[in-house]
């Protein structure tokens, strides 16, 4: 496993494309956990369950229908606040569907937050 991220939103696609109503996800981390979050409130998944054991736990994840597509971006490239809208053209379908998920330095936010704050930072992932 070289890419966790990347892991995770292949597991998740994968899982939605078959049909699946959940999917497990390990390991877990607070990376995920925050990523998640953002994923939950913008209504992509349903909600998510963390399961500790003793192998550094794992995350179940209940997938919702208005999940189309889900990807982690690589390379992860930095941008900054005024090429977040160029960036949304290259990985949306259309302006205003979907969200694209940066790392910045006032931590995870989608990029409509980010434009928003007028912050740039990291891209990480897309979902639509």
């Amino acid at each position: 496993m070289t890419d966790v991220l990347s892991d995770v939103f292949n597991t998740i696609y994968v899982a939605r494309r078959s049909g699946k109503k959940s999917c497990v996800i390990r390991p877990s981390s607070k990376f995920l956990i925050k990523l998640l979050d953002i994923v939950k409130n913008n209504s992509y998944i349903k909600n998510y369950e963390i399961i500790s054991d003793s192998r550094g736990g794992f995350i179940k994840v209940e997938l919702s229908e208005d999940l189309n597509k889900c990807k982690a971006i690589r390379p992860r490239l930095p941008i900054k606040a005024a090429e977040i809208a160029k960036y949304e053209k290259r990985y949306l379908p259309a302006l205003g569907f979907g969200i694209i998920i940066l790392s910045t330095s006032k931590g995870l936010m989608t990029n409509r937050e980010a434009n928003n704050l007028r912050v740039g930072g990291t891209l990480v992932a897309y979902v639509y």
